[in-house]
């Protein structure tokens, strides 16, 4: 995980440097890492961090928040929701369990048409933490989310009322559509998915809640899994020319079946990452204006152009002319 989110997750102990460093090297972080923006710190010492600094503040939330998440609030939020039907009153009594906790960062869901997202309303002024205390404050939310359903919810559109951190967007996490310093902060999503039915029962959230609320974070935004590495493969790689799942699998060196075992426990499935990154390839060449529509479509692996109109609108809920314009007037 990047460095800069634990320089703001120590953030509290700034007035005591010497107690931030000994809970730093506790946690097998180097404290001379957090003044490198674009290091990137192992998960595992990510997870011993905010243990510790749980047990040091007594939050939950890293003491972001003004009224902040006394220990055991994650649970008891995770408790309040297992019993709703489907995705969508999981998701309202999620954040209304959030919202009872927290006084400065607050949320809510809503839905326009056939799109559904997150809104969030930060009351949080200090920019050191401002952005960080929002990304995880989502993490946890979709992280929950995730689990209750049993797979991954697919992001659309991703704006954040911050600017863009060092380490760039990652749309594996957020979504194709990324934008930064936007008017407010909110995740969008085809609210179809609101409709999923909860599939967790009380025995498996034991087991969950023995690695949450950290371990839903670090797993939600860990880049080193096998999922980023296959979708950094295929981004990289030159018009589609992409390999088969058996092919792939050898790229990285597993069989083909512990392969698609893996790729499931992160969410995901091969099929499902390339689709991911034809996503992201249209709106970065969307950015392009040199290229046409059409061209743009073939790119992707559309085989025709209105296939490709089709899918943006799924996707976003505007044609992609739309889209650019957008871009150019803003």
């Amino acid at each position: 995980m990047a460095a800069y989110f634990v320089k703001a997750a120590v953030h509290r102990l700034a007035g005591r440097p010497a107690r931030a460093e000994a809970v730093l090297r506790e946690a097998g972080i180097d404290p001379a890492w957090l003044d490198e923006p674009r290091r990137r710190v192992p998960a595992e010492s990510v997870t011993r961090l905010w243990l510790l600094l749980t047990e040091e503040l007594g939050d939950e939330f890293f003491a972001f928040d003004s009224r902040g998440m006394p220990r055991g609030t994650f649970a008891m939020i995770c408790r309040s929701v297992l019993h709703e039907p489907d995705l969508g009153r999981a998701l309202r009594q999620c954040l209304a369990g959030f919202n009872l906790f927290l006084g400065d960062i607050r949320a809510e869901l809503e839905t326009r048409g056939n799109r559904a997202a997150i809104v969030l309303e930060n009351r949080i002024q200090d920019p050191a933490i401002r952005g960080v205390a929002e990304e995880i404050y989502l993490s946890m939310v979709i992280g929950v989310a995730c689990w209750l359903v049993g797979r991954r919810l697919n992001l659309d559109h991703t704006r954040f009322g911050h600017p863009q951190p060092p380490h760039g967007a990652e749309p594996l996490l957020w979504g194709p559509w990324i934008q930064f310093n936007a008017e407010r902060t909110e995740v969008a999503f085809s609210a179809a998915q609101l409709s999923l039915p909860l599939i967790r029962n009380f025995a498996q959230l034991k087991q969950f809640l023995r690695h949450a609320p950290e371990g839903v974070v670090v797993r939600f935004r860990n880049r080193s899994g096998l999922a980023a590495d296959v979708y950094r493969r295929l981004k990289s790689s030159p018009e589609l020319d992409w390999p088969s799942q058996t092919q792939m699998a050898g790229q990285v060196a597993m069989s083909e079946s512990a392969f698609r075992r893996q790729l499931e426990r992160e969410g995901f499935s091969y099929q499902a990452i390339k689709h991911e990154v034809r996503k992201a390839l249209a709106f970065d060449y969307l950015n392009d204006s040199s290229l046409s529509i059409t061209e743009i479509a073939i790119r992707c692996g559309f085989q025709e152009p209105s296939a490709f109109h089709r899918a943006f609108r799924q996707w976003t809920g505007m044609s992609p002319g739309r889209y650019r314009t957008g871009l150019v007037a803003g």
